[in-house]
């Protein structure tokens, strides 16, 4: 890992009407649009739906680094992820994060471990700590036999 603080650069292009290309070094152009919500088409990325991927894959990767830091072994992680996004005091804002993650791990898993490895990647995710929405996980273990 780099020292910080670390720079990230997105650019983005747009015309009086149609999708908004978002661009970065090295990463393939995205199109965004408005969500349905706002009047937009539905069907491509949208401000709001990218802030909610980003929780979402910075849960997997923060508990991918723990678990590897922890030499937990795992199967697989999935993740959903709901913002709410409300009007509080006239402004619109995401006022929390529903992550549901469930973990798929070996037969020979200490599952109250795997637990606390969740919730600590819950509790380290860098895109949630630096929104001022609650965040709430709701983990749940299965272990294979």
């Amino acid at each position: 890992m780099q020292d910080f603080p670390h720079h990230y650069r997105v650019a983005a292009n747009a015309a009086p009407d149609g999708d908004v290309s978002l661009s970065a070094e090295k990463l393939e152009t995205l199109a965004s649009a408005p969500p349905q919500e706002f009047g937009g088409p539905g069907d491509r990325w949208s401000p709001e739906t990218l802030l909610v991927a980003a929780v979402a894959d910075c849960f997997i990767l923060s508990f991918r680094a723990i678990a590897r830091a922890s030499k937990l072994s795992w199967l697989s992680l999935n993740c959903d992820v709901e913002g709410t996004l409300e009007r509080v005091e006239g402004i619109a804002k995401f006022t929390e994060f529903k992550v549901n993650a469930t973990l798929n791990v070996p037969a020979d898993t200490n599952e109250p471990r795997a637990r606390r490895i969740l919730e600590k990647a819950e509790e380290s995710c860098l895109i949630t700590n630096s929104l001022s929405g609650a965040t709430h996980l709701n983990a749940v273990v299965l272990v294979k036999s």
